[in-house]
């Protein structure tokens, strides 16, 4: 699974988006496959612009626990794409992280700078130029997610689906009054005593693994003032 971010230097932008998809802003517990390997399955990619430094923050391990640990057999891949204008040609540069057994992280800035150690303590750990920083640990999980209140609007709509009619682009035609219902759904807590307060974070109580970097942006713009990021693990065969 990928995530991708856009972000200008000076602007704290960022658009989350997924490869060969529709705009999404995380991804929990998907695929069959992933599941059975939760420290390659990306969560989250966030990035964003911090006086001089990118910072991205690569969640893997939804739902970890204090002893769930990075795998020493994945690579974790933020690819980066600096370039001068949308739409134009770009200079790639990849950031790799990978953990030892004891849990000591390595990351590469493409051929840049490097950094290496135990990234575990809440200041982190710092490349010897200072260019490079790096935390990776157990966190809150950032993402809000309505669990019931989705639950409720699927319900919703697969009772309704026999009889919706749909446009030329295949979107479902609703009234004002159903529309608004739905956004209700989605907005409140269905299982609340009384019934429709406020939305329910899933995720409020769920822990991520979380690579934070924090990258001097002279190392990330050589093509150019705006960044693309998106994220990958690769696991060996």
């Amino acid at each position: 699974m990928s995530r991708m971010t856009w972000t200008r230097w000076g602007l704290a932008v960022a658009i989350a988006t997924t490869t060969g998809s529709g705009a999404i802003a995380a991804d929990h517990l998907d695929a069959p496959t992933v599941k059975t390997d939760p420290t390659s399955d990306i969560t989250d990619l966030y990035s964003w612009n911090d006086a001089g430094r990118v910072v991205f923050v690569l969640n893997v391990s939804p739902l970890a626990t204090t002893t769930s640990k990075f795998s020493d057999k994945v690579q974790y891949v933020i690819h980066t794409e600096s370039k001068g204008a949308y739409g134009a040609a770009g200079t790639p540069l990849d950031i790799i992280c990978t953990f030892a057994v004891d849990q000591k992280i390595s990351c590469w800035v493409g051929n840049k700078d490097y950094v290496t150690g135990d990234a575990s303590g809440t200041a982190g750990l710092s490349s010897t130029s200072g260019g490079v920083k790096v935390f990776a640990g157990l966190r809150d999980d950032p993402f809000f997610f309505n669990l019931d209140g989705f639950k409720a609007t699927v319900s919703a709509v697969e009772g309704a689906a026999a009889s919706l009619m749909f446009d030329a682009a295949g979107c479902p035609k609703l009234d004002a009054a159903t529309s608004a219902a739905l956004v209700k759904a989605l907005s409140t807590d269905p299982n609340s005593t009384p019934p429709g307060a406020g939305a329910k974070d899933f995720f409020a109580t769920k822990n991520v693994l979380a690579i934070v970097l924090s990258i001097d942006t002279k190392l990330l713009n050589g093509g150019g003032p705006i960044l693309a990021s998106w994220a990958s693990t690769n696991k060996g065969s």
